[in-house]
């Protein structure tokens, strides 16, 4: 059993490895290539969040606050003292830690809407201080971010750039960039989720009192995924700053913590792709309604609940389950 759902996540990494270096092809626009990079940014974010919620059982309604704190974090080093973008993101992401396991420790000690009314407070902190300390972080107003720099190599969406001896623009390398990232991401959920580690979680979110039965350190195991999900939002988080070039106190808001969330249940709890695809959904659909103006949101709203009441299980669980039912009828069938 355990081998056959590998396969199946190295088979969807694979498709997602030919998606990402295949969409260039059909797409040229500077703007779209933007709005891919967000996406992406986006997804690897969720990806994180969605080993917290989909394989512990523990949710989070302020994870938009990590994500902001890393995006201030590295904008604050490497504007004010003159960081570097790789160290400022990596101490970020220690700081971030070390803020999600101070906070963890208690409020995961809590559960059901206990657990979400203490995240929500933690998300909801963290953006009153990005908003109020105006000499820091520049307040409601925001502040600039430096390009992203690797060893003194800045990626800009107005550079143009050698690889292989090709040149490519700073809109594509932006994208190639955060597609590569979200590989990655995905890459490591997925190992983490086939280790001991991911075993665990997944018992916790069976049954905690079973898996103090058996063994399982409960607490230790939900504060070190809250920690991986957060560090994963704090890495996006000072990318995206860093690709967009300008941040504000709305990284951290409530609504974008909410739309995190959504693009977990959308997706699908418990699949890495199928988040990925919330994640893709979800950023696509403003972009889509856009025409119908004043009607947008309702539409907006209006699609997602008919979705969610018709596939309760988010997308790709819903569709993987028809297209089993079918394979099963047709075998059915034939024999």
């Amino acid at each position: 059993m355990m081998a056959r759902f590998s396969d199946f996540r190295l088979k969807g990494l694979v498709f997602l490895a030919i998606v990402v270096f295949a969409l260039p092809m059909f797409i040229s626009n500077p703007f779209h290539y933007g709005l891919a990079t967000q996406t992406a940014l986006v997804a690897a974010a969720v990806v994180g969040l969605n080993l917290l919620v989909g394989f512990a059982g523990q949710i989070s309604l302020g994870h938009a606050g990590f994500f902001g704190l890393g995006a201030y974090f590295s904008a604050i080093m490497t504007s004010n003292y003159g960081w570097s973008a790789i160290p400022a993101l990596v101490l970020g992401a220690v700081f971030v830690a070390i803020i999600a396991w101070i906070v963890g420790r208690p409020i995961l000690r809590l559960k059901g809407h206990y657990l979400s009314m203490a995240t929500l407070a933690v998300g909801f902190i963290i953006a009153i201080i990005l908003n109020n300390e105006r000499e820091i972080t520049g307040g409601p107003d925001g502040m600039p971010v430096p390009s992203f720099d690797v060893f003194g190599w800045e990626l800009s969406v107005f550079g143009q750039y050698s690889l292989f001896g090709m040149d490519i623009s700073g809109d594509l390398a932006w994208y190639l960039f955060a597609g590569v990232v979200l590989l990655v991401a995905v890459w490591l959920a997925q190992n983490l989720i086939d280790s001991p580690i991911g075993r665990a979680l997944r018992s916790v979110h069976g049954s905690e009192v079973a898996a103090s039965v058996v063994g399982v350190n409960t607490a230790k195991y939900k504060s070190l995924v809250f920690v991986i999900s957060a560090v994963y939002a704090s890495v996006m988080g000072a990318l995206y700053g860093h690709f967009q070039g300008f941040i504000t106190p709305s990284v951290a808001s409530f609504d974008f913590s909410i739309l995190l969330i959504t693009m977990v249940v959308l997706g699908g709890m418990g699949s890495t792709i199928g988040v990925i695809i919330g994640a893709v959904v979800l950023e696509l659909l403003p972009q889509l309604l856009a025409d119908f103006q004043e009607m947008e949101m309702v539409l907006f709203g209006l699609i997602l609940m008919l979705t969610m009441i018709f596939m309760p299980k988010g997308l790709l669980p819903t569709a993987a389950n028809l297209l089993a039912k079918r394979r099963a009828k047709s075998a059915g069938g034939d024999a």
